[in-house]
């Protein structure tokens, strides 16, 4: 079928072919089914580790209660702001789902089919694809629960089509013997909640038609290329959805900027520039390869190294925005390496292969089912050999103003130091203009809180009531009792970054960030190679009563008059943070109850305040410790 260029002319448009052609319903996938026992045959290439562990837990919950999402726990985001409860049932409900799908494709067996259509079935009879906290319902109809008979396209919707398609895809044959009749179910229900929606309404915020797009464009639109691509019989209509998805991913394509870096923070690139690469690798296997994009955007291109510019060791990354510094180990890496492969970026192919260890799965079912899928068939990631990740020395992301300096390249030993510049209205924005990530040996210390477990409050007019999105909770002063001010014109100014063999600075302006005239404070960040230590500097015109410096610990905190020590997680090297002694401080303990923050932190965060009164200038300086014999009896 002939494929015409979608209408924006965004950098994908610029490399459309007019010889591009979709390969048929059933083969435009890049993924072989079942049929394939090459494959998915007992012998065959799919990954073993993974599928053995996939298949053992689908046989132990075969015939147990499915998860069941009520309409009692889909109210409450209207009633308490918990959103927690429904979306944990639906999310289990389609992994359950998944692990029943990739046991029949591996076994063939009945019970295994039965399990994928009574999991097929439940969500075809699910009210609504779309999560509640997502859904416009309340607004348009004054429903607590979901309109059938309007329904809304968001991650969920397109989490549940891309599934079905995938599924359809994989057993189609299967299911058309042993349940004739489902997949014109599925086709059905993804006509009438995502299709026919998705042709019809261009009023969704995640369009993207006013310039503003996040990383719900990609997520969406590349699952609604995959059910298109699976689901749709119709040549023309099929080639109008195509066409249309991939505007949208164009348009956020269009706004990357060319660092490829992502104002949402590492833990959305998965979700956003990660899901634009995968959904146009599929394009350009649907295309037979004349239309491949990510090679030739230099924005794509650069967003592949995004990770591993965002890792601080081990376990640990950046953490700016809505992301836990500690994210789940289960992320799709197979995902970043096919990328990597894709763009030629040897670095980070080799931060993903750091991560592949043969004897374990070569992907899970967290992901999504389409991820699950592409990590157990894709050969060069089964084979990949580990690798260590490239830590690089220093990294400058202008776009974003994120700075981050280590003392050498490949190694997470001794200081590390991030620093944030840009502005207050940023994608999952949290107010922290200026303020400052301190690593030791890849552990932070210095820390950035993260973000709680969603809510109804988190995305609604009250954001900025929840402590981790406040400056007061960053590394950033209080000027005279006043935190920073919320909106893109909250603001560094100055910024100013330089790179040596002997150390790395970032001078910037953070008092346009604050809801005050004619305030001027500059602050600058070196880390210094030759002794190792890290010095924050700041100085002022007026600050006024009231101004204090926070900084944010973890780990063991004991705090004396110009002195602290912090023992921090994970074994880390102790580290020291010194002020003038007559600079009088404080300390909070914020005890944490949230797993969100508690899984990262432990227990509790130590807040440091340091009083500014009667000062025009501070400095603090951060530097390893000696070990005590005590630290960690």
């Amino acid at each position: 079928m002939e494929l015409s260029p979608n209408a924006f002319a965004g950098p994908l448009h610029a490399l459309f072919t007019h010889d591009a052609t979709l390969r048929p319903v059933g083969h435009a996938l890049p993924v072989p089914p079942a049929a394939d026992r090459t494959t998915w045959g007992p012998d065959g290439r799919a990954d073993r580790p993974a599928v053995t562990a996939i298949v053992a837990a689908a046989r132990t919950e075969a015939g147990s209660p499915w998860p069941q999402p009520l309409a009692s726990a889909a109210a409450r985001v209207h009633r308490d702001g918990d959103r927690d409860g429904w979306e944990q049932q639906v999310f289990e409900r389609q992994r359950r789902l998944s692990r029943a799908a990739v046991a029949a494709a591996v076994t063939l067996e009945e019970a295994f089919l039965d399990e994928v259509a009574d999991g097929v079935w439940l969500l075809a009879e699910q009210s609504s694809w779309c999560w509640p906290a997502h859904d416009d319902t309340h607004r348009a109809h004054g429903s607590v629960l979901a309109t059938v008979t309007d329904p809304f396209l968001d991650l969920g919707a397109g989490e549940v089509v891309g599934q079905l398609a995938w599924i359809d895809h994989l057993l189609g044959g299967a299911l058309d013997e042993r349940y004739p009749g489902l997949r014109a179910r599925i086709r059905h229900e993804a006509r009438v909640r995502v299709i026919e929606p998705f042709l019809r309404r261009r009023d969704w915020h995640w369009l993207g038609l006013d310039g503003h797009v996040h990383n719900w464009s990609p997520w969406i639109h590349g699952n609604v290329l995959v059910a298109a691509l699976a689901l749709v019989d119709d040549d023309i209509e099929r080639e109008a959805v195509v066409r249309l998805a991939v505007e949208g991913i164009d348009r956020y394509v269009a706004v990357l900027p060319d660092d490829g870096a992502i104002d949402e923070g590492y833990a959305y690139w998965w979700n956003g520039a990660c899901r634009a690469l995968e959904a146009l690798d599929i394009l350009a296997f649907a295309t037979e390869g004349r239309w491949d994009a990510a090679p030739a955007v230099p924005a794509l291109r650069e967003t592949v190294a995004f990770p591993h510019r965002m890792h601080l060791g081990g376990p640990w990354y950046v953490n700016l925005a809505d992301g836990p510094a500690r994210p789940p180990a289960h992320q799709p890496w197979h995902a970043l390496h096919r990328a990597a492969r894709a763009v030629g970026d040897d670095a980070a192919r080799a931060h993903a292969a750091a991560h592949r260890e043969p004897t374990s799965g070569a992907a899970t079912e967290h992901e999504g089912f389409g991820r699950l899928l592409r990590g157990l068939t894709d050969p060069a990631w089964i084979d990949a050999a580990p690798e260590h990740s490239p830590l690089p020395r220093d990294v400058w992301l202008a776009s974003t103003q994120v700075l981050l300096a280590r003392p050498g390249a490949g190694s997470a030993a001794g200081l590390s130091v991030v620093v944030k510049g840009g502005h207050n209205g940023e994608n999952h924005n949290h107010n922290d203009v200026g303020s400052v990530i301190v690593a030791v040996d890849g552990v932070p210390v210095v820390v950035d809180a993260g973000r709680p477990t969603y809510t109804a409050q988190t995305f609604g007019p009250d954001r900025y009531d929840i402590w981790t999105m406040q400056s007061s909770w960053h590394n950033v002063p209080e000027i005279a009792g006043t935190p920073q001010g919320v909106g893109a014109e909250f603001a560094a100014s100055d910024v100013a970054v330089g790179c040596g063999d002997d150390g790395t600075t970032i001078d910037l302006d953070i008092g346009g960030a604050y809801p005050l005239s004619g305030v001027s404070w500059s602050r600058s960040v070196r880390l210094d190679r030759a002794t190792g230590c890290v010095r924050l500097s700041d100085r002022w015109d007026t600050a006024g009563p009231g101004s204090v410096l926070h900084l944010l610990l973890a780990g063991e905190v004991t705090v004396s008059p110009g002195r602290a020590r912090v023992l921090p997680l994970g074994g880390a090297r102790p580290v020291r943070l010194t002020w003038p002694a007559d600079a009088a401080h404080r300390v909070d303990v914020r005890e944490l109850d949230d797993p969100m923050l508690s899984d990262v932190w432990g227990t509790r965060l130590t807040r440091l305040a340091i009083v500014l009164d009667g000062r025009d200038r501070l400095r603090v300086t951060i530097e390893l410790d000696v070990a005590d014999e005590d630290d960690r009896r």
